[in-house]
């Protein structure tokens, strides 16, 4: 069994982690967190301790580190003993991360796909070009990894799993992601500006008639008739679940699709078409080199602050289409979750909570042993029934929607 934590990162996703670990310490033992700001830890745990969310009295650290110095990240696992780690700081420490997993024989969980600073919405699939590299030496260590546990990726695929599991044959999974929510700014992003933006700006990647197809942001939209957040207008959008899904289900087509206001779009236009989200440096008129990006990130709003004023739903699924028992079946797997409610119980916005929980569920079955697998796996590739019974009790239920109604997913 493998206990004690090391959460890297301490922006709004590590503070939801932070509490969830802090609330399950009986089954993960020792949290510690790092990030190259140690102060940002403090505050996080400061957080933790005003809410008395220890479940038994245990070790609560923070640490400092540089995520991008793999040997630094190895010698802080082995200072802790840490046996699991929680990597919800920058895509773009990925690879340095699992790489001292690999060496310390940690496990490894992440959120999302590692990220190249210089490189925009890679070719697919993405996962090939990093963290896919690392799956045979993971196998012949020994250490687990789990790649994209968060909501999507992460609990995603799990759903995409389900209700495949369900059918005789898939033909279509739909990811749609609705955040009907408001936080009262006039633009801001729900996580790292920078990491937002990237997703939006290159071509947008999408599995159909089993091959990879190409579009653009925003050209290709539809309105969504979703439980509790009603009709939402959502564009097929580019990301990181695609990836790992068209390679485990070819024979179906694969999309994405994000809710987006028109407000917001007229803003990402205006900022793009200004090349103000360019990741490639200029040179200002006074010589000084400045990553446009950079500066577009530095002067909006910290997704952490736009917590305690937000309110409204997210509504997150899966739409499967596929055949049972000879008859096209259409199963709808989702969640909802509450901004308001993910503040007054640790402090965060909603998209942080649903992004920050199911890591520490999947960190609790390491921990368990049921997902303990030895070796490199996306979510989709675990049974989801074990992940489900979990999110269903540390906040985030999972319902399914089909010709039998609505209802909790094991009722």
């Amino acid at each position: 069994m493998k206990r004690d934590v090391l959460i890297i990162g301490a922006g709004g996703v590590a503070q939801v982690v932070a509490h969830k670990c802090a609330q399950n310490n009986d089954v993960l033992g020792a949290i510690h967190i790092a990030s190259r700001t140690l102060s940002k830890c403090e505050a996080i745990l400061e957080t933790v301790r005003e809410k008395d969310a220890m479940k038994v009295e245990g070790v609560l650290a923070a640490h400092q580190v540089d995520a991008m110095d793999s040997a630094a990240v190895a010698a802080l696992i082995r200072e802790t003993g840490a046996q699991i780690v929680i990597n919800v700081g920058s895509a773009f420490v990925n690879m340095t991360v699992l790489d001292a997993c690999i060496e310390t024989g940690a496990a490894y969980i992440d959120t999302a796909i590692h990220e190249d600073p210089a490189k925009i919405c890679e070719t697919p699939p993405w996962y090939g070009n990093y963290e896919w590299k690392k799956r045979d030496l993971c196998a012949e260590k020994g250490v687990t990894a789990i790649l994209g546990a968060g909501f999507d990726p992460g609990v995603v695929n799990a759903f995409a799993r389900f209700a495949i599991d369900r059918l005789d044959e898939v033909k279509s999974i739909d990811i749609v992601d609705i955040n009907a929510g408001s936080h009262g700014k006039y633009f801001a992003t729900n996580f790292d500006p920078e990491i937002n933006f990237r997703e939006f700006t290159g071509t947008v990647y999408y599995w159909e008639d089993q091959q990879w197809k190409e579009t653009s942001m925003f050209a290709s939209g539809r309105d969504w008739d979703l439980p509790v957040v009603g009709t939402q207008r959502a564009y097929q959008s580019g990301h990181d679940e695609v990836h790992s899904l068209a390679t485990n289900y070819p024979q179906a087509d694969v999309r994405f699709w994000m809710g987006f206001g028109e407000h917001y779009i007229n803003v990402f236009t205006v900022l793009q078409s200004l090349g103000l989200l360019s990741e490639q440096p200029v040179t200002t008129a006074e010589g000084q080199e400045v990553v446009p990006l950079k500066v577009v990130k530095a002067v909006l709003p910290d997704p952490a602050s736009l917590a305690p004023d937000y309110t409204g739903k997210t509504c997150i699924g899966d739409l499967v289409k596929g055949i049972k028992d000879g008859k096209e079946t259409e199963i709808f797997v989702y969640n909802v979750a509450d901004h308001k409610d993910a503040y007054e119980e640790v402090g965060s916005q909603g998209i942080s909570y649903t992004a920050g929980v199911p890591p520490v569920a999947a960190a609790m079955l390491i921990a368990s042993g049921e997902w303990d697998a030895g070796t490199m796996k996306n979510v989709e590739e675990l049974d989801p029934k074990p992940f489900f019974t979990i999110l269903d009790r540390i906040g985030l239920p999972t319902r399914i929607k089909d010709d039998m109604g609505d209802r909790p997913w094991n009722a």
